[in-house]
C-alpha cells in the first residue's frame, strides 16, 4: 500500500495536518489539509513550501508542494492596536518636517476595495497647531505648520475607514510629540549589494544590517508592502518571506530595500539605508512528465512491439532542454518483457500467462534527468497489467467406475479429473449432460456420487457425459471454453431378494411302516425378480423331533430305518420349518422359511396300501420372514474386576477352615494307636450298665481310671464310632476320667454312628484275667472337654456308665 508523508514545512509551522492518500479511479490522490489551529496571514507569510515523501514498495521519491496565501478582499476589518480602546501610539520628534508622513495605516486589500479614510475627531486650535491629514493609502501626515514647540503633547485622532456601501470600521491613532533628539543613529555600512540563489526557502537569512544608537529598532520603508523580504525589528536580520521563483516572478531578480534604523524611545532619531538584493537562478525544479503515472492493461496475446505509452517531459528551469530517459524494473518477470526506445515504451517479448508467475503485472519506473546543475530527475511509476486470454479448451479422461447395486445415497464412485492449459490450470467446473438422474458430479471437485437406488436386474451399465468448463481464464468473465468425456458406471450384482417357495405352506398325511424310507414332498422355491438364480440350500430348522425327517436337496424324506427306535402306536403330527437360502456367489445370502405339517400315521396290518394326503395353502399366501435376535450380556470391565476380586476373597475364606481340618487329620494320623480289645460282660454286668445309663451328672476329673488301674486294667476305646460330641464313663467306685483324643472322635463323629465300644483289659490274676468283655450301649449325652472326649465309669467293676 503506497504512503505519503510530510517531511518539513518552510517557514516552520504547525498549520498543516499529515497528508492522506486515497485511491480514486485507479490512481492515488494525496490530500493536505489545514489544522484547526491554522491562522494564515498573507502579510506575514504569503507562501509555504511543504516537502513530501511518497513511498510505494521499494520506490521512495520526494517532492515539494507550494501553498500560496492570498489576501481575501471580502475579509477586511480593523484589527490590532488601531481598533483597541487605547489606539495605536505613534511617537514623532517635534523637528519633523511639516507635512511629512508620520505613519501608514495598513489594511490588506484596501487598495482593491477603493477604501476611504477620514479623521473624524476635532482638531481645534490652540491645542492643535494644525490639522493632521490621511489619504486613501493610509498615510498619516503631519500638520502643514509642523510640530515645532509641541513637545510632550499628545494628539488623539479618531479615524473612520469606509470600504463599500454600509461597510466601515474605526480606530484610534495617538500621536506623541517628543523633544528634539540628543543623539545620532548611523549604519555601520552604507549602501550594500547582496546576491542570493533563488532556491532560498522562506525564512532564510539574507543579510544582517547594524546601526549605532541606543536601543535601535529597524523597519523596511520600501517597497511597501514587501512580499519577498522582512527585517527583524530588534536584530536587523533580513529574511525571505516567499519563494524566490524567477520562472514565476521575473521581477524578483532585483529588489531594492530602503531600511530605516531608529531609537525605540526616540523614533525621530533615525537613519535610512538602501540595500540591493540580487536573486541568482538555480536549477530547482525536476522535469515534469505526462503522464506522471502509467497504469495500463494489455492482453497476454499482444504482439511484440505494441506501443504502451509515449512520455512527454519538460524542465521549468530550462524550457526546451534535452531530457535523458531510463527504464528501471522493480521485480519479475524481468527486463525482457518491456523496452524503452527514446520516449516510447513498447512490448519487448511475448506475455504468455500460462505458466505460474509468468505475468499478471510488470512494475517499473521511467527515470527522467534534466541537464541543469545540480542534476534533477523525475520518476514516473509504470504498472503494466497483463490480462489473461482464454486460449485453450479444457479436457478430461474417459474413466470406468464400478459400484455395488446396494450402495447407498451419496456413495463416492470416483472423480473426474479435468485439465486446462490456461493458467490457473484448476479453474474448471464439472456438469453432466443428460444421462441418468441417479448420478451427480460435484461442480468444483468433479466427484461422482450416487443419488438414487440401483438395480442390477434392470440396468447393468450407465454412461454419463461430463462437461468440463473453464472459468476466470479471460478478461471477459462471461467467456468460457468447454470439453467433455464419457464416464462408464458398471453395476455389480448383489443378492437383494429372498427366495419364495410355492407353496409356502403344506400339510401332509403320511402312512409309513417300520424299516422303510419315504419321500414326503419336494420344496419348490425360486426368486421371481432374479430368475437366473437357481442354486439354493435347504435345512430343517425346527420341528424335527427324534430326527424323523431329513432333506435330500429339496426333497423331504421320512426316515424310519433307525434300529431300536420305539415304533409309535398312535398318529403323530410334525410341524417342520425348512430354511431355504440362495447359495450363489453373491452376498448377502438371503433366506425364507417354508412350513410343512406332516401327520404321520403308523402302518397296521389292515392297511391295504400306503398313501399320502396333501393339503396345501394357496400360493397367494406370502412367506413370513422371521428374524431371531439372540441377546447376550457383555459386562462392563469394572464389573469383571470386582467379580474376580470377590471370588478370590471367597476362596480364601473357605480355604482357611479347610486347612485347619487337614491339620487335625494329620495329627490323628501321626498319633500312636493301641490295639483295641473287646470287654466281655456277663448278664449282671450288662444290667448294671443299663442302670448306669440314667445315673447322675457327668463329672470331670483326671484322665486316668484309678479303679481300672487298681484292678490291674486299662480302660480305652477301641474302634469307637461316636456322634459329634463327648462320651464319658467312670471306673468302679472312682470319679477319675478316661480321655480319648478329640481328633479321633471327630473323625468318628463324621460317620454319625449312635453307638460306641468301650473295653477294659485286665492285667492281674483273677477270674477275669486275660478275658476281654465288651458292651455296646447307645450314648445319651455328649460333652467336649479341652479338645478331648472323657469316658466316666461309676459302677463297681470295670463297667462303663455312659451318658
Amino acid at each position: 500500500m503506497p504512503s505519503l508523508k510530510l517531511l518539513s514545512v518552510q517557514p516552520p509551522t504547525t498549520f498543516f495536518n499529515p497528508p492522506s492518500l486515497t485511491r480514486w479511479q485507479g490512481i492515488y490522490v494525496g490530500k493536505v489539509t489545514l489544522s484547526s489551529s491554522a491562522r494564515l496571514d498573507a502579510l506575514a507569510v504569503n507562501r509555504y513550501e511543504l516537502q513530501l515523501q511518497y513511498t510505494c514498495g521499494n520506490n521512495v521519491s520526494e517532492g515539494s508542494l507550494f501553498v500560496d496565501v492570498q489576501q481575501d478582499p471580502g475579509h477586511i476589518q480593523c484589527a490590532g492596536p488601531f481598533a483597541s480602546p487605547a489606539g495605536e501610539i505613534i511617537q514623532v520628534p517635534e523637528t519633523i518636517t511639516p507635512g511629512a508622513r508620520l505613519y501608514t495605516l495598513l489594511f490588506p486589500g484596501l487598495e482593491l476595495q477603493g477604501a476611504q479614510m477620514n479623521i473624524t475627531s476635532a482638531q481645534d486650535p490652540p491645542y492643535f497647531p494644525g490639522p493632521f491629514s490621511i489619504n486613501g493609502q493610509g498615510w498619516l501626515r503631519a500638520p502643514p505648520q509642523g510640530l515645532k514647540g509641541q513637545a510632550q503633547k499628545v494628539f488623539q485622532l479618531q479615524i473612520l475607514v469606509t470600504f463599500g456601501p454600509g461597510r466601515s470600521c474605526s480606530g484610534t491613532l495617538v500621536v506623541k510629540v517628543l523633544p528634539a533628539p540628543s543623539s545620532q543613529v548611523s549604519f555601520l555600512k552604507q549602501d550594500q549589494n547582496i546576491t542570493i540563489p533563488e532556491d532560498f526557502v522562506p525564512g532564510s537569512e539574507v543579510v544582517r544590517v547594524q546601526a549605532q544608537g541606543l536601543n535601535v529598532r529597524y523597519e523596511i520603508l520600501s517597497p511597501v508592502p514587501c512580499t519577498l523580504f522582512s527585517i527583524g525589528r530588534a536584530d536587523g536580520v533580513i529574511r525571505t518571506t516567499a519563494p524566490l521563483e524567477l520562472a514565476r516572478a521575473p521581477g524578483a531578480a532585483v529588489t531594492v530595500l530602503q531600511v530605516k534604523a531608529f531609537e525605540r524611545l526616540q523614533p525621530w532619531a533615525s537613519v535610512e539605508l538602501n540595500l540591493t538584493v540580487n536573486v541568482r537562478p538555480v536549477n530547482r525544479w525536476p522535469p515534469r512528465c505526462l503522464p506522471a503515472l502509467l497504469v495500463t492493461q494489455i492482453p497476454e496475446t499482444a504482439p511484440v512491439g505494441t506501443v504502451l505509452s509515449i512520455f512527454t517531459c519538460t524542465d521549468l528551469d530550462s524550457p526546451g532542454s534535452t531530457m535523458d530517459y531510463q527504464l528501471r524494473f522493480h521485480g519479475p518477470p524481468g527486463p525482457t518483457s518491456l523496452c524503452l526506445i527514446d520516449r516510447v515504451l513498447k512490448v519487448n517479448a511475448t506475455l504468455d500467462c500460462d505458466t505460474p508467475g509468468a505475468c499478471f503485472q510488470h512494475t517499473a519506473s521511467i527515470l527522467v534527468f534534466d541537464g541543469g546543475q545540480p542534476l534533477m530527475s523525475t520518476e514516473v511509476p509504470v504498472l503494466v497489467i497483463v490480462t489473461p486470454v482464454n486460449e485453450f479448451s479444457p479436457a478430461c479422461v474417459t474413466r470406468t467406475f464400478r459400484v455395488r447395486e446396494d450402495a447407498g445415497p451419496r456413495t463416492l464412485l470416483g472423480s473426474v479429473v479435468g485439465t486446462d492449459m490456461d493458467y490457473p490450470h484448476d479453474s474448471i467446473e464439472y456438469h453432466t449432460s443428460g444421462g441418468s438422474a441417479i448420478f451427480a458430479v460435484d461442480r468444483l471437485s468433479g466427484e461422482v456420487r450416487l443419488l438414487g437406488p440401483l438395480d442390477y436386474e434392470q440396468q447393468r451399465m450407465y454412461r454419463l457425459i461430463v462437461l468440463v468448463t473453464d472459468h476466470s481464464q479471460d478478461q471477459d468473465p462471461t467467456y468460457h471454453r468447454s470439453g467433455s468425456c464419457t464416464i462408464t458406471i458398471e453395476i455389480e450384482d448383489v443378492n437383494d431378494h429372498a427366495p419364495e417357495c410355492e407353496p409356502p405352506f403344506q400339510e401332509l398325511t403320511v402312512r409309513t411302516s417300520l424299516g422303510h424310507s419315504l419321500e414326503v414332498t419336494k420344496v419348490s422355491c425360486r426368486i421371481p425378480q432374479e430368475p437366473q438364480r437357481l442354486a439354493f440350500s435347504y435345512s430343517i430348522v425346527g420341528g424335527n423331533s427324534q430326527s424323523q425327517f431329513s432333506l435330500r436337496g429339496a426333497v423331504l424324506v421320512h426316515d424310519n430305518l433307525k434300529l431300536g427306535a420305539p415304533w409309535p402306536e398312535q398318529p403323530h403330527t410334525y410341524e417342520l420349518l425348512i430354511r431355504v437360502a440362495d447359495a450363489g456367489p453373491s452376498i448377502p445370502h438371503l433366506s425364507t422359511t417354508a412350513t410343512v405339517i406332516v401327520h404321520l400315521v403308523p402302518w397296521r396290518a389292515s392297511t391295504v396300501a400306503t398313501s399320502t394326503h396333501r393339503a396345501t395353502v394357496p400360493s397367494v399366501m406370502m412367506p413370513l420372514l422371521v428374524t431371531d435376535t439372540e441377546a447376550f450380556w457383555q459386562p462392563e470391565p469394572w464389573f469383571v474386576v470386582v467379580l474376580t476380586v470377590t471370588g478370590a476373597l471367597l476362596l480364601l475364606a473357605l480355604g482357611w477352615p479347610l486347612s485347619r481340618l487337614l491339620q487335625g487329620l494329620t495329627q490323628v494320623l501321626r498319633a500312636p494307636s493301641k490295639p483295641a480289645q473287646a470287654l466281655l460282660l456277663n448278664s449282671g454286668q450288662r444290667r448294671e450298665l443299663d442302670r448306669a445309663a440314667g445315673a447322675g451328672p457327668l463329672l470331670r476329673g483326671s484322665a486316668t481310671c484309678a479303679a481300672c488301674q487298681g484292678a490291674g486294667r486299662n480302660l480305652e476305646a477301641r474302634g469307637a464310632q461316636l456322634p459329634w460330641g463327648a462320651v464319658g464313663t467312670r471306673c468302679p467306685g472312682q470319679s477319675d476320667l478316661v480321655t480319648l483324643p478329640a481328633p479321633a472322635v471327630f473323625l468318628s463323629a463324621a460317620l454319625m454312628t449312635p453307638t460306641a465300644t468301650v473295653s477294659c483289659r485286665g492285667q492281674q490274676n483273677g477270674p477275669e484275667e486275660g478275658i476281654e468283655r465288651s458292651s455296646e450301649h447307645r450314648l445319651a449325652r455328649n460333652h467336649i472337654n479341652n479338645g478331648s472326649i472323657t469316658l466316666f465309669q461309676k459302677t463297681s467293676g470295670c463297667l462303663p456308665d455312659i451318658f
